[in-house]
């Protein structure tokens, strides 16, 4: 069974680029020891975008499924949108901080060819 592959498409203003990523880096381990996780990368926009890619690879669909219905749900308050830019802590108060992203659409790919740079 192929690996499949989640890109989360992030539309994030310029003001709003500094608070995702920091939201990323505050949540840094939380995916790594989900079964059937096999890879994460935030990827930022270097030109001409103002979307960010969430890129995560997982062993198979299910594995996938049963992440966001566990440990993300808790993570971000419901499970809205992928990787921290829709919740996150809660701020002072109890209150929610405002979402980074203005907008999230997710892609899903199924790996069939994979290339590794040689030993």
């Amino acid at each position: 069974m192929p690996s499949v592959v989640k890109i989360n498409v992030l539309t994030v203003p310029d003001e709003q680029r500094e608070v995702l990523e920091k939201r990323f880096a505050s949540r840094a381990g939380s995916v790594e020891n989900s079964d059937g996780f096999e890879w994460f990368e935030l990827l930022r926009p270097a030109e001409g975008t103002d979307q960010y890619l969430v890129y995560t690879r997982w062993r198979s669909e299910e594995d996938f499924q049963n992440w966001m219905a566990t440990s993300m749900r808790g993570a971000h308050g419901g499970g809205q949108g992928q990787g921290g830019a829709h919740g996150g802590a809660q701020g002072e108060g109890g209150e929610r901080p405002k979402p980074a992203a203005s907008g999230s659409t997710l892609w899903s790919f199924e790996v069939v060819q994979q290339a590794a740079p040689k030993a």
